[in-house]
């Protein structure tokens, strides 16, 4: 039994390792100059190591003003998210209706169908809203999420029936059994999900390639995807800089909520009712 578990120790700490790899080689490389990256690019540790590329970077796009724009349209989508799964999920997991089973497996069948799917009627339906060109375009088809909804799903049937029948018998509606028992009961599957939302938007380029045109209302990754357009031929050093330097907030995200995600997938019940 104890060899059976060095031998699954050893083949997750080698799948770590691959995993961070590549996390790695981009800090290193963003230390490298181009004249290093085109003469010895096997080299695995800068020489010299040329700082000078974050500050490049920084000056050569405005990376203030896309990270504001990814910080507050990631900060809307969470809170916004939120707030509508956790009522849906409430109505789904607590309110009996005609067809609510139904309706629930076709709001997660939704989960099958690929983004680029639905881009061009989006687009067109964005364009008589007058969104396109807009940061709403990224916010509002991102408010339903069917795996937010389902994940928080499970959270509040975790939450005991006799909570909300005695704060029923003290006169309690359904609003406030929701917003004073439901809600503070399922603060970490409401961590979790704000986690796995506010990663997804940070991270979103399909969307932002398709419906902005303004620079000014560039996210951080579809600036740095034409970053390499400002030059002639690509700096990899200062592309990787300014890929690092957008990395930040996801790193922060990961080490805050990864004990968290874990947790609270293990104690939301999935699989388990």
């Amino acid at each position: 039994m104890r060899s059976r578990q060095v031998a699954l120790h050893a083949v997750l700490a080698l799948g770590g390792l691959a995993m961070l790899f590549p996390f790695v080689w981009m800090l290193l490389t963003s230390f490298k100059g181009a004249h290093q990256m085109l003469n010895n690019p096997l080299d695995w540790l800068p020489n010299p190591w040329r700082a000078q590329n974050y500050a490049d970077a920084l000056s050569e796009v405005p990376f203030g003003r896309a990270y504001w724009n990814s910080i507050y349209i990631a900060a809307l989508n969470v809170v916004l998210t939120l707030l509508t799964s956790a009522m849906a999920a409430y109505a789904f997991a607590r309110i009996r209706f005609r067809g609510s089973g139904a309706l629930f497996i076709l709001f997660l069948a939704t989960q099958m169908v690929p983004p680029q799917v639905i881009v061009v009627p989006l687009y067109l339906m964005l364009a008589q809203f007058g969104w396109v060109d807009s940061h709403l375009s990224l916010i509002v088809p991102t408010i339903a999420n069917p795996f937010a909804v389902f994940l928080l799903r499970q959270f509040i049937r975790a939450v005991p029936m006799e909570l909300e029948e005695a704060a029923r018998l003290d006169g309690a509606g359904r609003w406030r059994i929701f917003w004073s028992i439901v809600l503070p009961n399922i603060r970490p599957g409401l961590g979790a999900t704000g986690i796995i939302v506010f990663l997804a938007s940070w991270n979103a380029y399909l969307f932002p390639l398709i419906f902005l045109n303004s620079p000014e209302m560039a996210t951080v990754p579809l600036l740095l995807s034409q970053f390499s357009k400002q030059h002639g031929a690509v700096d990899y050093g200062l592309t990787l800089a300014g890929s690092a330097i957008a990395v930040v907030p996801t790193l922060i995200a990961f080490l805050i909520g990864q004990r968290k995600i874990i947790n609270s997938m293990a104690a939301s019940g999935l699989g388990g009712r």
